[in-house]
């Protein structure tokens, strides 16, 4: 890794905080100071080049025909296991929609499935990331994501990295996020929707973080995320594009990405497993805007481990 990009730490070994954010009185926006594309030899890159320069430019990349129909239908089938047991798994490990008894998410889907796990292990997954982010990675969290029809909510615009720097202490903007499409995605039944070129920007927030804020920000953020002024300002600088796909699209996108769905009202059911990953050298130190780091299903805080990665069909 570069020099110029290891965690940068005071005299007294304290890391410096590059993204400040939470602040009581003002909302700013900061110049990103970390690459996208952390690797510059892309020869024998999973990926094509122009993919390459898609996700540098737009800060994110949806991928399709990486998995056999085969693939496709036995983790949809996994998944829909899950759900049906969702109910039965510890307590913090499924969070369920607002006011209702339908699973939303369940958190640790790499421990709860040897299919899921196999699939965070894949080159076709993990190896591009690891490309990207020229690094080993390892496994921030992992959930498997629910939006039922007719009563899935909507989750507000955010950043990931605001949340993951001010409430589990990541240094750096060295992760991305992969999520395998298990339903298809469309406009209408709440897919994802990013703001391409918005990783470029780190919106510090106004707010200070409460005790134990993820007790509610899993099924409603309301601290950490930008203002109606800046959301409007970024959609008009970047416009706002739905990452839509059938079953078997892999979505990647930049932990700094603004992001957000919408609710689904429609009788067609969205899911998608879920995975971030976070280089080896960019491990969680405390937060930087609370008072206590988050739990471990949310935020892996052991010494990061890097995922042996695999080849090969899932079935």
């Amino acid at each position: 890794m570069p020099l110029e990009f290891a965690a940068r730490r005071d005299t007294q070994g304290t890391v410096e905080d590059l993204y400040p954010t939470r602040h009581p009185d003002r909302e700013t926006w900061l110049d990103r100071v970390d690459p996208v594309v952390w690797s510059e030899d892309h020869s024998g890159a999973p990926i094509g080049r122009e993919a390459i320069e898609d996700f540098e430019r737009d800060g994110f990349l949806v991928l399709r025909d990486l998995f056999s129909p085969e693939e496709v239908s036995g983790l949809v089938e996994r998944a829909a296991q899950l759900r049906a047991s969702g109910r039965d798994l510890a307590g913090e490990d499924v969070v369920m929609e607002p006011g209702s008894d339908e699973v939303r998410t369940i958190f640790r889907l790499d421990e709860q499935d040897e299919m899921m796990d196999a699939l965070a292990r894949d080159q076709r997954v993990a190896g591009t990331v690891s490309h990207l982010l020229d690094d080993d990675v390892y496994l921030h969290q992992s959930r498997l994501n629910y939006k039922p029809g007719f009563t899935g909510k909507e989750f507000y615009w955010h950043s990931d990295f605001e949340t993951w720097h001010a409430e589990d202490g990541m240094p750096r903007m060295r992760a991305i996020s992969a999520s395998l499409l298990l339903t298809d995605n469309r406009a209408h039944n709440g897919a994802l929707m990013l703001m391409p070129g918005s990783q470029n920007v780190f919106v510090s927030c106004q707010g200070e973080t409460p005790d134990a804020n993820h007790e509610s920000s899993l099924q409603k953020q309301e601290v950490g995320t930008p203002s109606q002024k800046s959301l409007a300002d970024l959609a008009a600088m970047h416009g706002i594009t739905d990452a839509e796909g059938p079953a078997g699209t892999l979505v990647l996108f930049d932990c700094n990405t603004i992001h957000g769905s919408n609710g689904n009202i429609t009788p067609d059911p969205r899911s998608n497993a879920f995975f971030v990953f976070n280089a080896v050298s960019n491990a969680m130190v405390e937060p930087f805007a609370a008072s206590g780091a988050r739990p471990d299903f949310l935020a892996d805080r052991g010494a990061p481990e890097a995922l042996s990665l695999r080849s090969g069909s899932l079935v």
